[in-house]
């Protein structure tokens, strides 16, 4: 009997499948680019939080905020960062073509903080948002806690580009 199999050379990426999979169930995964050295330390076990700062640019993706753009606080004052499921982590950067190893990596926890200086206050600085003539900025961070690897997909690194 004749194998009917459509055979193709493209290779099935599980880490995408297993991410549009979690987004068709309701569930937020953040994609997140970082060095080859910190993503080797998670897929090592050795890295177990991720760090990032909030800016102006990335507050939308970090920190929960009403309808004016105001942090959604807790009864302690600290803000609220979006929930995620998991994080899909590149290494390298964005114009580094297609041939990026990369991993789906689950979240257990995720706390947001403002950053202070030595006397204990709000570390704060002035910047332009091109609305405000003063427009304060709270220096904060978001940490995530990293779970295990859900999946991962590493190229040879002939086929990678460095830039």
């Amino acid at each position: 009997m004749a194998d009917n199999t459509v055979k193709t050379t493209r290779e099935v990426d599980e880490v995408k499948a297993l991410v549009a999979k979690m987004k068709a169930e309701g569930k937020t995964v953040l994609t997140l680019s970082l060095k080859q050295k910190y993503y080797d330390a998670i897929q090592a076990g050795r890295k177990n939080k991720e760090f990032r700062e909030v800016t102006p640019t990335t507050y939308n993706r970090f920190i929960q905020h009403d309808a004016e753009g105001f942090d959604i606080v807790d009864e302690n004052g600290n803000m609220i960062p979006i929930h995620y499921d998991a994080i899909l982590f590149y290494t390298g950067a964005y114009n580094s073509g297609p041939h990026r190893d990369h991993m789906l990596v689950e979240v257990t926890g995720q706390t947001a903080q403002y950053m202070v200086d030595e006397n204990n206050e709000v570390i704060e600085y002035k910047v332009d948002n091109g609305v405000d003539p003063v427009f304060y900025w709270q220096e904060s961070q978001v940490v995530f806690d990293l779970g295990k690897i859900l999946a991962s997909k590493s190229y040879p690194k002939d086929k990678v580009r460095y830039v």
